[in-house]
C-alpha cells in the first residue's frame, strides 16, 4: 500500500493543507443497481474516509433537471436502454449542458474521475468543462464494440483529454486498447471484506442438511447464463437429490417456464427476489457453493469476490473477466461456458468433498482480502497524483505554488 504521496494528495493533519477535491463521474444513474454505481459509491466512501472531498455526479433517475444534495449532483432524467448484453440507465438530456457548465465552474475540482468515459452523454457534458485532471476508468469488456467503431475520431478527441487511464481488469485493458492505445494501469473492483466475513448469522432453513448452490444476479439477461444452470441443477439431482438452488437476484420468471417444466425444477429452486447489500452476505453463508455461469461481456467478477469473500469455492464460467481473479482448482473450478454437463460435473464434485469446498473456501478468502476497497482507493489516489503531475490544465497547480 502506497504511502509516499505528495502532501497536496492527502488532507495535512497540521492545517497547512487539505486533501484533494475529487468529482467521481458515472453515466448509469445510481438507482440501478450495478458494478459500476457501486464503485464509485465505495470510493467516495474511502476517500472521505481518507480526508478528500468527493463528489458523485450521475443521472438523477426519474425525474429530470438537476438535483443537488451533499456529495451528490444528479443530472437528468435516465433512459433504461439494452449495453452489452445487459440494460443501463442513461441520461440524454444535452439540454442541461449551461447547468453542467455552471457546476464545474463553482465547484472548481482537481480531480475529474470519469467511470466508462465515452458512454453518452453525461461524461462528454461533465469533460467539456473540466478544468482538473481527468481521470477514466473502463469497466466493460466485449469482443467488439460497434459503439467505439463507429464514432472513434470524436472519442479520441475525448479520450486526448484524458491525462491518466485505468481498466479494472486485464480483459478490460485489452479490449479499450484495441480502439484507443495508450497507458492504462490496470486497478481491479473491489470489495467490502468486512461485510462477508465471520459471524454472519445463515438463515434457519439453511440448517435443513440439503446441498445449496447460489446464483446472483440479474437472471433474465442471457450473458447470466442462467438457464445453463438450470440445466445442470437436473444432472445434480441425479447424484443429490436434494439438492437446491437459490437464486438472488430481479428478473422474469417466466421466461424459464420451458426449462423449469421440462426439467421439473419447481420444488428444487427458491427464487428470493432483489436482496439489500445488508441482507446479501447470509444467502452466501447459507449456501455450499457460488455458481456463476456467464457466458461472456464480463470484465471482472464482483459476484466471485463477494463468494470468496464468504469463504465459498465458486464454479464459474471460463471466460477472461473471471479468469481474471479466480484461478481454477484454487479458489474454484472454471468450466466452458455455456456447458450445462461441465457445470453439473464441477458442482457434484465439489459437493461430494467437504474438505476440497472448504480449502478453496480459505484460498477465496485470502484472494477477497487482496481487494478491499481500502487497498483500491489508495491504488486510485497513485493515479491521481500521476495524472496532477501532467495535466495541462488546472486549478491544482494553485496548489503547488
Amino acid at each position: 500500500m502506497p504511502h509516499n504521496r505528495p502532501a497536496w494528495g492527502r488532507r495535512r493533519t497540521d492545517g497547512e493543507g487539505a486533501g484533494l477535491k475529487i468529482a467521481l463521474v458515472t453515466p448509469y444513474s445510481l438507482q440501478q443497481p450495478g458494478g459500476v454505481p457501486e464503485h464509485v459509491g465505495h470510493l467516495r466512501q474511502e476517500f472521505q474516509a481518507l480526508g478528500h472531498d468527493a463528489t458523485i455526479i450521475a443521472p438523477r433517475g426519474e425525474r429530470g433537471g438537476i438535483e443537488a444534495s451533499p456529495g451528490f449532483y444528479g443530472i437528468g432524467r435516465s433512459m433504461r436502454i439494452p449495453a452489452g448484453g445487459s440494460r443501463a440507465n442513461l441520461t440524454f438530456d444535452v439540454t442541461l449542458y449551461a447547468q453542467v457548465k455552471a457546476i464545474m465552474r463553482r465547484e472548481q475540482f482537481d480531480v475529474v474521475h470519469l467511470h466508462e468515459p465515452l458512454m453518452p452523454v453525461l461524461p462528454y457534458m461533465v469533460l467539456l468543462n473540466s478544468n482538473a485532471a481527468n481521470v477514466a476508468t473502463f469497466h466493460a469488456y466485449r469482443t467488439a464494440n460497434l459503439w467505439y467503431t463507429a464514432f472513434k475520431p470524436y472519442m479520441a478527441f475525448i479520450m486526448g483529454r484524458m491525462d491518466a487511464k485505468i481498466a479494472v481488469s486485464e480483459p478490460a485493458r485489452e479490449f479499450v486498447s484495441q480502439y484507443f492505445r495508450g497507458t492504462y494501469d490496470v486497478v481491479p473492483n473491489g470489495i467490502d471484506t468486512a461485510l462477508f466475513g465471520d459471524g454472519v448469522e445463515p438463515f434457519p432453513w439453511a440448517h435443513d442438511g440439503a446441498p445449496r448452490i447460489l446464483f446472483v444476479g440479474r437472471f433474465d439477461e442471457s450473458r447470466k447464463g442462467f438457464k445453463y444452470l438450470l440445466k445442470a441443477m437436473a444432472l445434480v439431482r441425479l447424484q443429490f437429490p436434494e439438492a437446491r438452488l437459490t437464486v438472488v437476484g430481479t428478473g422474469d420468471r417466466e421466461k424459464y417456464d420451458g426449462v423449469m417444466d421440462r426439467y421439473n425444477l419447481y420444488t428444487c429452486v427458491d427464487f428470493a427476489g432483489f436482496v439489500a447489500k445488508e441482507e446479501l452476505p447470509r444467502y452466501y453463508a447459507s449456501c455450499d457453493i457460488l455458481c456463476v455461469p456467464s457466458t461472456g461481456n464480463e470484465s471482472f467478477g464482483i459476484v466471485l469476490l463477494e463468494g470468496m469473500a464468504a469463504g465459498k469455492p465458486v464454479v464459474a464460467s471460463a471466460i477472461p473477466g473471471y479468469a481474471s481473479v479466480l484461478t481454477s482448482e484454487h479458489e474454484g473450478i472454471l468450466v466452458e461456458p455455456k456447458e450445462p454437463t461441465d457445470l453439473a460435473i464441477a458442482l457434484v464434485r465439489l459437493l461430494q468433498d467437504r474438505e476440497l469446498r472448504d480449502s478453496m473456501g480459505r484460498t477465496g478468502l485470502s484472494t477477497a482480502n487482496r481487494h478491499s476497497w481500502r487497498w483500491i482507493a489508495e491504488r486510485v489516489l497513485t493515479v491521481y497524483d500521476q495524472a496532477m503531475h501532467v495535466a495541462p490544465r488546472a486549478t491544482w497547480r494553485r496548489r503547488l505554488a
